[in-house]
C-alpha cells in the first residue's frame, strides 16, 4: 500500500481550474465563473484509497456535477454553498458536513459557491461495500443523523488528516493506512443514514452467541498482523457484520475494532519488552508496525493499559 502523498495546485485561470477538477473528480464536473480576477487553490492528501482535499477560490463559481466515482463528503470551512439535488435546495456553511455525492449512479447536483475554503473527503464506493459486506449501499439523506454523529465525523477527518500529515514516512505501512481508511469509512457510515447499517435483525441476534465471539477472537489473534476489516472478521466467524457487532457488544462490551486494537496493543507491548533500545528502534516504529496511526494516541492507549509510557518499557524492559 503506498505511503501518504501530498500535492497542491493553484491557478488564476478558470478554465485551468475546471480541467484540474475533472482530473481530480471525474469528467462529470463542470464549472462556470468569471474569467478575470479569479484565483483557485487545491491541495490533496491521499493514502490508500481515500483522499482529503482542501479547495479555496475567489469570486462566485457555479458547479454542475454528474455521478462521481467516489463518495464525497463536503465540509465548508470558511464559505457558504447553495446546493441543489433532486429538486431540493440546501444551504451549507461553516460547521456543516454533508454528502455531496452518495452513489456511483446518483443524481446530478449543482452548487453555487462564493469565495472561501471547502474541505472534502472522498472514499471509493467499493471500499464501503467491502466493509459492510453488501452489494450496494444507499444513503437515504445527505445530512448526518444527529449533530453528535456530525461532530464525530468531522473529528475523525481532522484526526486522520493531522496524523497522516505529521507522522514520519513509516506511516505508509499497510496497517496504518488501512486503519486510517477503515476509521474514516466507519465514521461516514455511522454519520449518514444508509441501508447497510442499522439495528440487528432477528437472525443477527440469534447468531450473536459466545461461539461467534470465540471464532472471531481466534481469527483476530491469529491475523492481527495483517490488514483485516470488520467484514473479514465477520466472514471468519460465519456471521453478518451486524451479528458480529451485536455479539461483541453483548459478550465483551466492546466493538470488534476495539478488540482488534487491544490485541495489536498487546503485540506492540511484547515487542517493546523484548526490544534492544541500543539498536535505534523507536516507539513510533513499533506503533506503526501494529497499525497505530498517531504516536500520541498510541501512548495514551498504552499508558491506560499498562500504567506506564511505551518509551519507559522500551528503555527499561519492564
Amino acid at each position: 500500500m503506498p505511503v501518504p502523498q501530498h500535492w497542491a495546485f493553484q491557478t488564476t485561470d478558470c478554465d485551468s481550474a475546471g480541467d484540474y477538477l475533472v482530473k481530480m473528480y471525474g469528467p462529470s464536473v463542470r464549472m462556470t465563473g468569471r474569467r478575470k480576477g479569479y484565483s483557485f487553490r487545491h491541495s490533496r492528501l491521499t493514502a490508500g484509497s481515500f483522499a482529503i482535499d482542501y479547495s479555496s477560490q475567489t469570486d462566485e463559481i457555479v458547479y454542475s456535477v454528474g455521478p462521481m466515482p467516489a463518495l464525497l463528503v463536503g465540509r465548508p470551512r470558511t464559505m457558504v454553498m447553495d446546493y441543489h439535488r433532486g429538486g431540493t435546495d440546501y444551504r451549507f456553511g461553516p460547521g456543516d458536513v454533508f454528502l455531496a455525492s452518495s452513489a456511483p449512479d446518483g443524481e446530478p447536483f449543482g452548487a453555487h459557491w462564493a469565495d472561501g475554503v471547502m474541505q472534502a473527503a472522498s472514499l471509493p464506493f467499493p471500499l464501503l461495500t467491502r466493509i459492510t459486506e453488501t452489494e450496494r449501499i444507499r444513503f437515504t439523506d445527505l445530512r448526518p443523523v444527529t449533530p453528535a454523529a456530525a461532530r464525530h465525523l468531522t473529528a475523525t477527518i481532522d484526526y486522520v488528516t493531522e496524523a497522516l500529515r505529521t507522522v514520519p514516512p513509516l506511516a505508509g505501512t499497510s496497517l496504518v493506512v488501512a486503519g486510517a481508511e477503515g476509521m474514516l469509512a466507519a465514521a461516514v457510515l455511522t454519520a449518514f443514514p444508509n441501508t447497510a447499517v442499522g439495528d440487528p435483525a432477528d437472525g443477527d441476534r440469534r447468531d450473536a452467541h459466545p461461539r461467534t465471539v470465540r471464532r472471531a477472537v481466534a481469527f483476530i489473534e491469529s491475523d492481527a498482523h495483517r490488514e483485516i476489516t470488520v467484514a473479514d472478521i465477520a466472514a471468519a466467524a460465519h456471521v453478518t457484520i451486524r451479528a458480529l457487532q451485536y455479539a461483541f457488544r453483548r459478550h465483551l462490551g466492546a466493538t470488534p475494532t476495539e478488540h482488534l486494537r487491544r490485541v495489536r496493543l498487546d503485540h506492540a507491548h511484547r515487542e517493546l519488552l523484548a526490544a534492544d533500545p541500543t539498536t535505534g528502534l523507536t516507539v513510533t516504529e513499533v506503533a506503526a508496525r501494529w497499525g497505530f496511526l498517531h504516536p500520541g494516541r498510541f501512548a495514551h492507549y498504552y499508558r491506560a493499559a499498562y500504567g506506564r509510557s511505551p518509551l519507559r518499557t522500551l528503555h527499561d524492559g519492564e
